[in-house]
């Protein structure tokens, strides 16, 4: 499994290349919002901490139900107030509006560690890390240009909306939260609660590509990763999700904990999650027989270069 050959392409990051306002921008906001949450240990309080773990969870889930389950693989069906309503939650991950968010992910499934792939690790780690985040607009000529692939969503005026003015909103919660906490709430609410969340969805693209378990033969990278599995609540099991892209679960074992996915089976208890798609036990089965056939296969080749 996981038969794709390491060829690192080095990108340029910084010299030697056009920089575009997007781009520019988007440096300027991860360098502050990571100087800011380097003041943590000075404005440390507990309410501004378990604030911060409140809102990890809230924007954090917004983003894993939301943007990655529901608007990139339509694994399931919600009213649209609360699909709006979630999609706002993860507006204030500060990971990009929904448009972007979707595009790209939409892009990494289509052209999977191929140098296509928007954060393909095919260009070393730093690159599919973050260093992605400063050239991908770039590539596409515009800062609309790569939404080639969500039509579907810019159909709805609620997404384009949110699009154009997503920097607004996350900069509304830190003047809300400043009003409330001052500087803590500031710095653990908002910096080192996004810094954080940050880091661990690119590590899914970088990490989770790298190391891990590959159970399933997904001809990609894909790895399952048990402490992404935890932090990114649900994410980390990776090369289950790049075998069945459909699935609202990705923790397919009882022990591979998914809280996305605890989530929208409580919502479907209630009837808010509909049309909520799953693998059967004979796609999974039938996943399993070619995982081994491929198995088989490398196995015989290798004997038959031994001879």
């Amino acid at each position: 499994m996981g038969r794709l050959l390491w060829v690192v392409q080095k990108p340029v990051y910084f010299l030697g290349r056009q920089w575009n306002g997007v781009d520019i921008a988007s440096v300027f906001t991860l360098t502050a919002i990571h100087l800011l949450a380097l003041l943590a240990p000075f404005y440390f309080t507990w309410s501004a901490f378990w604030l911060a773990v409140a809102l990890y969870y809230v924007t954090g889930v917004g983003v894993t139900l939301s943007f990655h389950r529901n608007l990139a693989h339509k694994s399931f069906k919600l009213p649209k107030w609360l699909e709006y309503f979630f999609a706002y939650c993860a507006v204030h991950s500060l990971q990009g509006s929904p448009l972007e968010w979707v595009s790209s992910h939409r892009s990494h499934h289509q052209f999977t560690d191929t140098l296509s792939d928007p954060h393909t690790p095919l260009k070393g780690f730093w690159f599919s890390h973050i260093g992605w985040i400063f050239d991908f607009r770039k590539r596409f000529g515009s800062y609309d240009g790569r939404l080639f692939n969500v039509a579907d969503m810019k159909k709805q005026s609620y997404y384009k909306f949110l699009h154009y003015t997503y920097p607004y909103h996350c900069i509304a919660c830190g003047v809300v939260l400043y009003r409330i906490g001052e500087m803590p709430y500031l710095v653990w609410a908002l910096a080192v609660r996004t810094v954080f969340f940050l880091h661990v969805t690119f590590s899914i693209n970088s990490i989770c590509h790298i190391w891990g378990n590959q159970v399933w033969d997904t001809g990609d990278l894909s790895k399952n990763n048990w402490l992404f599995g935890l932090l990114a609540h649900g994410e980390g099991w990776h090369n289950n999700h790049h075998a069945f892209e459909y699935s609202a679960r990705q923790g397919f074992e009882w022990w591979q904990i998914d809280i996305t996915w605890y989530l929208i089976r409580f919502l479907e208890i209630f009837g808010l999650a509909t049309d909520v798609k799953l693998p059967t036990e004979l796609q999974k089965n039938r996943k399993a027989l070619s995982n081994k056939a491929s198995s088989m296969e490398q196995e015989g080749r290798f004997e038959t270069k031994v001879k």
